[in-house]
């Protein structure tokens, strides 16, 4: 078995490439390898920002022979009425390097042909291996590529090297134009190269050594940890590691050095989301924090090489950061100077999207639409306070500090309100509106903070679908699909019954009726709540729920969100006991049925007395008399698990009712009132679960 190894050398590469380079370069192997019919035992990955590697190990030495047949001309084609090959059989033998006299005939669908059984396979790795890596790295992709030179190649940035070695042996191709070798480069200071590579097993030994590079992501990280932890503590503090810029970091190194760094503790004043988000955003630096949780004048950031006078680096950084965190004081004491009331009328004259109007007007149908969500049933919210929220929700969009650091917005809106003496649950809420800001972000704390990220994303939402909007495939620049799954876990969690589609009319009609929309409303409303649905349904399946139990869950309504998970809930605990098979199964009888009499049947539930003709017709009329109470009660308490064991008592009568009477009888009376009694039971029923969805 055989070592091959691939490094792929190129000028600095985003760092938000590799992770996507180091997949796409072991799957493109991997099924590559596969077709040419070339087995190995493992594939490892590894990248830098100025290279990218794999590694195969257990490379079969050739392709394994193998015997197959082809199909040639048919029989009466391939022989004349003599018996002598024509010119087709002569062909098509030379074609697979065959004699003639080797050609055999087999039947067919189609009829009798002649065949050929030819071996394939037996190439050498190293062959197989010359045409198949060009293939492979000419097919990835990146959200950017570029052409350099006087050639078409496209990609991430240009290639300056390529090592390809099997085993000791160079395997030799172009691509890019830049021949392949054994010669790879290290750090650009440390260990710059060239240096040769004997054997495959050897480059990571000569890229740690010589080249004074850790190639693999994992490790630059513990590195950076470890470093960054021990000089912290020496300092007295922890640092406050975050994983989506440790990775990014890790990817701006190709050789990680810890620094510690100081700033002027006066800049402490400042608060925490901005001092973090400025060492964040513009350094790529981590903040450092006491044991009690505050932060200290002190920053955390990654070197790319061995200063030869670390103290000279160290005041370059604080000197940058000194700029930036003065640039940030500066924002923070503009900014206490204009307040909300300017801010508010700054609002008029920054727009929202095209044809809905400016922030301003967003801000009016939040205050508008929060204060309508807070007098719903069940809510149990202050509606001055909830407007209050809403009126001031944009606000800090326009602020110098936001302007500087977008991530910040809403949290810098209740920032600035709890310093300027606003209600405190409305200043809660402003720094809560944009939450969640994804499927498993923590949701708003605070029930006006829930009511205004609802009311945000419904407005949101509504306008968008009114204009046409909708995303489509992976299209979805208004990150609509985002908003959806907001509202569906804020409702689920916070309890509140307000139907979603309900929620969504009431938003359409506080937009002006100037509007230029492109859908009317019943139609963009239709969609929306299509969309929705299955935003709610995408959220039940990615927890893992079961497909069929959604769709019955989801079937028997979705509007009231949190009653559709508790369904949903009772339906997955019912599913698991023994007779919930045959329940489902008689229940999906009875809904099939019913659909398909239409629309134009009139069923209303209600029966007829004097038509329960046979006894299998009275007991199931019984049975429902004691079944709607029951259910009714157990309905008002939203005791669905409860409710789902009512299937166990009726069923037995309901089956007897199949097997007694005919329900299609040729008497209309007679029909419309049996019908009318399983429509009874499904009016209840059907509540809790389409049970035609169920393919048990």
């Amino acid at each position: 078995m055989s070592h091959f190894v691939l490094e792929l050398g190129t000028e600095e590469l985003p760092a938000r490439f590799l992770a996507s380079l180091e997949r796409e370069l072991k799957e493109g192997f991997a099924a590559a390898l596969a077709e040419a019919d070339l087995g190995f035992d493992s594939l490892d990955t590894a990248s830098t920002p100025r290279r990218a590697i794999i590694h195969v190990r257990g490379l079969a030495e050739r392709q394994p022979l193998r015997e197959e047949v082809v199909l040639g001309p048919s029989l009466k084609t391939a022989y004349g009425a003599d018996g002598t090959p024509t010119k087709a059989a002569r062909g098509f033998a030379r074609g697979q390097g065959v004699d003639v006299a080797d050609l055999f005939t087999q039947e067919t669908d189609k009829g009798v042909y002649v065949a050929a059984r030819r071996t394939v396979g037996g190439a050498a790795a190293i062959t197989v291996l010359e045409g198949l890596v060009p293939s492979v790295v000419a097919a990835l992709t990146f959200p950017k590529r570029m052409r350099w030179g006087d050639g078409d190649f496209a990609f991430a940035r240009p290639l300056r090297w390529v090592l390809a070695l099997l085993d000791a042996d160079i395997v030799p191709f172009s691509v890019g134009g830049v021949e392949s070798g054994r010669q790879t480069y290290g750090h650009r200071v440390h260990g710059p190269g060239p240096f040769g590579v004997a054997h495959a097993d050897h480059l990571d030994e000569v890229l740690s050594g010589k080249c004074r590079v850790t190639p693999m992501g994992a490790e630059r990280r513990a590195v950076t940890v470890q470093g960054g932890d021990e000089q912290a503590a020496r300092a007295g503090g922890r640092v406050l590691w975050k994983d989506g810029l440790l990775d990014e970091v890790q990817g701006l190194t190709e050789h990680p050095v810890p620094l510690l760094g100081d700033f002027d503790p006066s800049y402490l004043e400042l608060p925490r989301e901005v001092l973090l988000t400025s060492m964040e955003q513009h350094q790529k630096s981590f903040g450092v924090e006491d044991a009690e949780g505050r932060l200290m004048p002190h920053f955390l950031t990654v070197l790319n090489l061995d200063p030869e006078d670390m103290s000279v680096v160290k005041k370059g950084w604080e000197r940058v950061l000194r700029a930036r965190l003065e640039d940030a004081r500066f924002y923070w004491n503009t900014d206490l100077k204009a307040g909300f009331d300017v801010w508010t009328g700054e609002l008029e004259h920054v727009i929202f999207l095209g044809p809905l109007g400016s922030m301003g007007d967003k801000c009016r149908r939040l205050e508008r639409l929060c204060a309508w969500l807070a007098g719903q049933p069940g809510v149990n919210a202050d509606p001055a306070v909830a407007a209050e929220a809403g009126r001031l929700s944009k606000a800090d969009l326009v602020s110098q500090m936001v302007g500087e650091f977008d991530t910040l917005q809403g949290i810098m809106g209740g920032i600035y309100a709890r310093r300027m003496g606003v209600n405190p649950a409305v200043a809660d809420a402003l720094a809560e509106q944009y939450l969640p800001a994804g499927p498993d972000s923590p949701l708003p704390a605070t029930g006006v903070g829930a009511l205004l990220s609802l009311a945000d994303k419904a407005d949101t939402l509504t306008g968008c679908f009114g204009l046409g909007n909708i995303p489509t495939g992976a299209a979805d620049p208004y990150a609509l699909r985002r908003c959806a799954l907001g509202m569906a876990r804020i409702l689920m969690e916070t309890g509140w019954r307000v139907p979603v589609d309900e929620i969504f009319r009431k938003a359409r009609s506080l937009y002006k009726e100037d509007i230029a929309w492109k859908l009317s409303a019943e139609e963009a409303l239709v969609k929306l709540d299509d969309f929705f649905a299955a935003r709610l349904k995408n959220l039940f399946l990615t927890r893992g729920a079961d497909t069929l139990l959604v769709e019955a869950a989801l079937g028997a309504g979705h509007h009231d969100v949190w009653a559709a998970e508790r369904r949903l809930a009772a339906l997955t605990a019912e599913s698991g006991k023994p007779g919930f098979a045959d329940n489902a199964q008689t229940f999906k009888r009875v809904a099939n049925i019913l659909r398909k009499q239409g629309d134009d049947a009139a069923l209303v539930g209600a029966w007829k007395e004097e038509l329960l003709a046979e006894p299998q017709d009275k007991d199931l009329a019984r049975a429902l008399i004691e079944l709607t109470d029951r259910f009714e009660a157990l309905w008002r308490e939203d005791r669905f698990d409860e409710l789902l064991t009512l299937m166990d008592d009726v069923r037995p009568t309901v089956d007897a009712f199949f097997d007694g009477v005919m329900v299609m009888a040729e008497d209309p009376a007679l029909r419309a009132n049996r019908l009318n009694l399983l429509k009874a039971l499904l009016d209840r029923m059907g509540r809790l679960a389409d049970f035609s969805a169920l393919q048990l």
